[in-house]
């Protein structure tokens, strides 16, 4: 499986079981199902993949402070965005 393809498996499955907001999953679904637009964004998506399992709602705000808030997620996907190549 590619990295395009994994990530649009864990966007689904943050979707599904961490309550990823649909505005974060359609900006993640876009660019995965884009390939071609995003040649140099391997450590972009990497860092992502990491990222969206440990997404969390209240990210930061617990005991320990271990989950992936919105802030920080879509600072990550600003940056995935930012290797957008044109046409």
């Amino acid at each position: 499986m590619n990295l395009f393809m994994q990530l649009r498996a864990a966007t689904v499955r943050a979707q599904a079981e961490c309550e990823l907001p649909d505005f974060l999953a359609e900006r993640l679904l876009a660019v995965a199902e884009q390939p071609h637009r995003y040649p140099q964004a391997e450590t972009e998506i990497r860092v992502l993949l990491d990222m969206l399992p440990d997404y969390d709602t209240y990210g930061q705000t617990g005991y320990i402070g271990m989950g992936v808030s919105n802030v920080i997620l879509e600072g990550a996907v600003r940056r995935l965005e930012g290797k957008l190549s044109p046409l």
